[in-house]
């Protein structure tokens, strides 16, 4: 068994940085090739990382029988197709959130999954952060009783970045399924990922890309056009699941508030938790109810952190044969969440899954 992974990166946008540092960091992966389609910038990032190789095309890239593994950095319309290039072609895959665009292509790229025999982990990177972790052993210890009440919120009140991310046919959607996928997935990986029975959506498109704020800076995209926006700048849903448990969301990339908020909560029988903004317990002993602060070296969520445990589990996952803690059919289950709240605030109407294929269904 090979003990270095030569890794190659896809996409060098902005969130790559964070793969790239956590590969290097790694004892036992290799920065063996970028790809970027400006051919230009993949062999600067190649250079800054001392890959070997420089691509401006991710079929080319792939074809090299000396790569292991790729880590997806790129536009989620492309997530599906390149992820399953590189699944036919042998290569490992982490894919940025979210898997793909829609639940067709997700059960695709679990296919592909099966039929290769290789790892792929879908980049839920809050899953990875410390005190997801510390909440989920406490949960399973049973310290929280049975969890039957989630509530999340990323609510920016000026923080569409344009761009691709603002563009429907290459991004799925706005914050939903930008940002909004993050607290989701992780209220429902600590809830025990039950199965989603139903769910009822509204995405609103009203207060558009507030390109005409002035004297507020916020993070743009390197293809920001003020022009250029369609996706909703607010979305909100009721999510039900099979075991009684229930889950409301609300995100935004432009809202009329004072001031961003994030925030994720979950309540059970025995106890309650916060993960977001500051990590925070709640229980009862003795007939009185307490407020816990664990002590941790960082009660928020720690970002490079929690990308570094992503990477190094992806790579123990090749190199050791361990099964990824955000598995494909992970990815899917979260697909038909966000598709299915999309699906409903068009319809104006609740959507259920049928027990047999997790299809959508007309309430």
């Amino acid at each position: 068994m090979a003990t270095t992974l030569k890794v190659g990166v896809i996409g060098v946008g902005s969130i790559s940085e964070m793969h790239l540092k956590s590969y290097r960091n790694n004892p036992n992966s290799e920065l063996y090739a970028i790809c970027d389609m400006n051919l230009e910038r993949a062999k600067a990032v190649a250079s800054q990382y001392g890959a070997a190789k420089a691509y401006s095309s991710h079929e080319e890239m792939l074809a090299d029988p000396e790569l292991d593994a790729v880590s997806i950095c790129t536009w989620n319309s492309t997530h599906a197709p390149i992820s399953i290039a590189a699944l036919n072609a042998g290569k490992h895959v982490l894919v940025e959130k979210p898997l793909c665009m829609t639940v067709e292509e997700a059960l695709a790229v679990q296919q592909a999954v099966r039929s290769s025999g290789r790892i792929l982990q879908v980049g839920f990177v809050r899953r990875y952060d410390p005190n997801a972790q510390l909440l989920l052993r406490f949960a399973e210890q049973g310290e929280f009783g049975e969890l039957y009440y989630a509530k999340a919120s990323i609510l920016r009140r000026l923080g569409n970045p344009g761009g691709w991310f603002a563009d429907k046919s290459r991004s799925g959607g706005g914050p939903l399924i930008d940002i909004g996928v993050h607290v989701i997935d992780l209220c429902w990986y600590l809830m025990g990922r039950p199965k989603v029975v139903s769910v009822s959506g509204n995405a609103y498109h009203k207060l558009g890309n507030r390109s005409n704020v002035k004297g507020l800076s916020f993070y743009q995209a390197s293809d920001y056009d003020a022009s250029l926006n369609t996706v909703e700048d607010l979305a909100n849903a009721l999510i039900r699941f099979d075991n009684g448990a229930s889950l409301y969301v609300d995100v935004s990339f432009a809202l009329h508030i004072a001031q961003d908020e994030s925030s994720a909560r979950l309540f059970g029988t025995k106890g309650g938790f916060d993960v977001i903004p500051t990590l925070s317990i709640v229980t009862e002993k003795h007939d009185t109810i307490l407020n816990v602060t664990p002590q941790v070296d960082n009660g928020g969520f720690n970002f490079e952190a929690a990308f570094q445990a992503e990477v190094d589990h992806f790579v123990d996952c090749v190199l050791g044969g361990k099964e990824p803690i955000s598995p494909v059919e992970d990815g899917v289950e979260m697909m038909k969440i966000l598709c299915g709240i999309y699906e409903s605030a068009r319809e104006g109407r609740e959507i259920r899954f049928s027990e047999a294929d997790g299809k959508a269904e007309r309430a």
